[in-house]
């Protein structure tokens, strides 16, 4: 799943580093990566709950695109940064509302039909999507907020970002197998059947080996003279 994430935020990776060169040529490259993900995963068949992140960035990337080359030096190009975040939060936020979690198309990828349709499936992506939303939300204010103090500041911009993606994944990484460990300890995980045991071997040292029967003794009877009997006379 990390790596889906990865992925899936490239269009934006891609945004972030371009603008900082010309604001046209980013969100032209973001959008171009964004296309092409998601023409990607529609040759793959994949469904569109699962594709939720990748139609709204490309939706926003494609607005974003005409407003750069309409209106590049309009005042909301300089907000570029806190606008994309602040659009993600608002597509998380959204598909929590309306019961619909993004985390949980993802998490179909990863699990069999049964597992999805269960209850602590959809209220672990419940968990998920809301952190990723909290996240997307306090970093749009937090980049907002830098670009309009100190917009030359790169690296602060920079850091934020890998702060505001970097903690929600981790969450994502470990959280669903916390809950699976707990499930087990509080209602504990079947014990494996205990093998039988294995019947030992005849040990040849300490058995006594058995002894050959006696061969049988001839009976005794008259003996038998082989000399020749002296002629009577």
């Amino acid at each position: 799943m990390p790596k889906y994430y990865a992925r899936t935020f490239l269009p934006w990776v891609l945004l972030a580093v371009v603008s900082g060169v010309d604001v046209r040529a980013g969100a032209l490259t973001g959008l171009a990566a964004a296309l092409a993900l998601l023409a990607h995963d529609l040759r793959r068949g994949r469904h569109a709950d699962s594709l939720i992140l990748e139609i709204s960035t490309t939706a926003f990337l494609a607005t974003l695109t005409v407003a750069a080359f309409a209106a590049p030096g309009s005042p909301p190009m300089g907000y570029g940064a806190s606008l994309a975040i602040g659009w993600l939060g608002v597509t998380a936020w959204v598909t929590l509302l309306v019961g619909r979690p993004f985390t949980a198309g993802i998490g179909r990828r990863q699990v069999s039909a049964e597992i999805a349709a269960t209850t602590a499936f959809r209220d672990i992506n419940r968990v998920l999507t809301a952190v990723w939303a909290a996240s997307f939300t306090v970093m749009a204010a937090v980049l907002g907020c830098v670009q309009y103090w100190s917009p030359d500041d790169t690296w602060l911009l920079v850091a934020v970002k890998i702060t505001g993606f970097t903690l929600p994944a981790v969450v994502t990484a470990r959280y669903p197998e916390s809950v699976r460990r707990r499930h087990l300890t509080r209602h504990g995980a079947p014990s494996p059947e205990p093998k039988p045991e294995p019947e030992p071997e005849p040990n040849s040292k300490l058995e006594p080996k058995s002894k050959p029967a006696p061969e049988p003794e001839p009976e005794s009877g008259p003996a038998i003279s082989l000399d020749p009997e002296p002629s009577s006379r």
